[in-house]
């Protein structure tokens, strides 16, 4: 697998960045969206597989205390090929520096986070836009 990295949003097709979630399945993400979220995060990446988005994380970060990572998506195709690892570390090591590297996970997932050294954060608390369907979805708990 011949895969083109770049981390910048120069020249991103942002419906093809909104398909990839779709796809990945992570939910409908609107290009406006991704394209504004992208583009006021510190550190990203897109990856191509001849000339297709195959994968793509971000990390909000504020170059010194906390770094965000977020948002990562694997193309159902290359999902087990250890993709969504690289796209991680990549984004581990640009986050690297930080006091802290905070990641945001879909409920489920947290064994495959647990391999780079994410604990879960017992204080860690939320707001979002819809509570009760984080909470129906296991995102959020009321406890």
């Amino acid at each position: 697998m011949s895969l083109e990295w770049k981390l910048s949003t120069d020249g991103i097709d942002w419906e093809e960045l909104s398909a990839l979630y779709r796809a990945a399945p992570l939910g409908e993400k609107s290009p406006l969206h991704l394209q504004k979220v992208f583009s006021n995060s510190m550190f990203k990446c897109f990856v191509y597989e001849n000339a297709k988005l195959v994968a793509v994380g971000r990390a909000l970060a504020d170059g010194a205390d906390c770094s965000y990572i977020c948002d990562i998506a694997v193309s159902p195709g290359h999902q087990g090929t250890g993709l969504g690892k690289q796209v991680v570390s990549k984004l581990m090591e640009m986050s690297c520096g930080h006091k802290k590297i905070i990641l945001y996970a879909v409920p489920g997932k947290e064994p495959f986070y647990r391999k780079f050294g994410f604990l879960r954060m017992k204080t860690a608390m939320a707001i979002f836009e819809n509570q009760k369907q984080q909470v129906e979805k296991g995102y959020l708990s009321e406890a």
